[in-house]
């Protein structure tokens, strides 16, 4: 049975995956333009800095997106081999440790940006303050551990180690996007 994600799920889905997609495209499209102003003998140089930053971007969104649909690395191998007990602790160690992280990453990431506002750094060839490429640092942190609370909401059977001999149950029918009818 399908169920209408919330919209905290519908505002993570949207913030961090389609951010990760257009700064994809955005590679892409510097790629692209860094291959053809050579052929023409006119390079640019300020392509290498805007893939190399949208990389980041990227990267960092991609990672939030991927807490929000539990394709995070857990050591289910080592979970599998304690006592039933430490595995009952598994979800609670799992989303503690993740937001931990997390905060840990958001305060740094703040420090940062911090530094490079008072430092007034920029980019060498963009025109552009340093402290938007390192604003990801926070706004990825955030957007993960929104992903971590919905996950742990709507995905809890992915997070959970199951029993010994009893698969996940995962629904493949039901849709990752959903889309109203009527309306």
């Amino acid at each position: 049975m399908a169920h209408k994600p919330s919209l905290l799920g519908r505002f993570v889905k949207l913030s961090a995956d389609f951010a990760a997609g257009a700064t994809a495209a955005g590679i892409l499209i510097v790629v692209l333009t860094q291959v053809v102003t050579r052929l023409l003998g006119v390079p640019v140089s300020w392509s290498e800095e805007a893939t190399r930053y949208l990389f980041v971007w990227m990267v960092f969104l991609g990672l939030a997106a991927g807490f929000r649909t539990v394709e995070s690395a857990r050591v289910v191998v080592f979970i599998a081999a304690v006592p039933r007990l430490f595995r009952r602790l598994a979800v609670p160690i799992y989303v503690s440790s993740s937001i931990l992280f997390f905060v840990l990453m958001g305060w740094t990431g703040i420090s940062l940006v911090r530094q490079q506002i008072m430092m007034n750094e920029e980019t060498a060839t963009l025109p552009i303050p340093m402290w938007i490429i390192g604003l990801i640092l926070p706004i990825s942190a955030v957007l993960a551990i929104l992903a971590i609370l919905e996950s742990l909401k709507s995905s809890r059977n992915l997070i959970a180690l199951p029993e010994v001999g009893i698969p996940p149950q995962v629904d493949l029918d039901e849709p990752d996007v959903f889309v109203s009818k009527g309306h």
